[in-house]
């Protein structure tokens, strides 16, 4: 049975997309099966994964119930597996509002493809709306970028706020898989700091890994590539495939 894990921060700009291609690129290729279900109408999860976002069925088709989810899933030339999205997935909001059970729709079309995969990560919109919402139903667990700025701390209590009314109303077995300092700088005085608050906020919650500002991460999503195929060699693929083994070896130990 797959561990579903919501890749959520509503501030936007914070390695979210980043975080949820790679990270599930080099779960990939630790010899796991991982789904990617991209969950954000502007599509970059798709895109970076080299998935043109005119492709369909989409995601949207799965949360309507016009496909099965396992119809709308694509394989990527990078072996791994992707739920893709696209501009059809921003009218979803509204057309859902007067659906019953609407935030449970994902978690309906996931649960149809759980026993395929050992990890599904959604990469959730950076807003805390019915999408964001349907996507912490539908986890077991949520992973948050933070990026290493002062102004990213601000947002954390109300996204914590925010887990903590779906785990009391809507998922009650809703976790915190952990949080993942981004965009590290150690030649600057605020990296630091910024982490040693998020640990202190999240205690036994941050991962040992952080992600540092590196160009190659920033270059990858242009090119439709995970970073570990653009440049193996460079600090952005080390750091994510270290989190990957990070991220199985906590799993394994829960029993997973």
């Amino acid at each position: 049975m797959g561990k579903i894990i919501a890749v959520v921060n509503q501030k936007g700009g914070v390695g979210k997309t980043t975080t949820a291609v790679n990270l599930s690129c080099a779960l990939c290729e630790a010899g796991t099966r991982t789904l990617l279900t991209d969950f954000d109408p502007q599509g970059n999860a798709t895109s970076g994964m080299g998935v043109d976002k005119n492709v369909a069925p989409t995601v949207y088709e799965a949360l309507v119930g016009t496909v099965t989810a396992e119809r709308a899933v694509v394989l990527t030339r990078y072996g791994g597996a992707l739920l893709p999205a696209n501009k059809s997935l921003s009218g979803a909001e509204i057309e859902l509002v007067s659906v019953p059970n609407r935030e449970y729709l994902l978690k309906q079309a996931l649960e149809t493809l759980r026993h395929a995969y050992d990890f599904i990560l959604i990469d959730c919109p950076p807003s805390l709306g019915l999408l964001t919402l349907n996507a912490l139903c539908a986890a077991d667990t949520v992973l948050v970028p933070v990026q290493c700025e002062y102004y990213a701390l601000e947002g954390l209590s109300d996204l914590m706020y925010t887990i903590r009314l779906v785990r009391t109303r809507l998922n009650p077995t809703l976790d915190l898989e952990g949080v993942l300092l981004t965009m590290f700088d150690g030649r600057t005085n605020l990296s630091p700091q910024v982490a040693a608050e998020v640990k202190r906020f999240f205690p036994g919650k941050l991962y040992a890994t952080v992600i540092p500002r590196n160009v190659r991460l920033s270059e990858a999503p242009s090119h439709g590539m995970p970073v570990q195929h653009y440049d193996r060699a460079s600090r952005g693929a080390d750091s994510y495939s270290a989190l990957a083994r990070e991220v199985i070896s906590k799993n394994r130990g829960a029993g997973r």
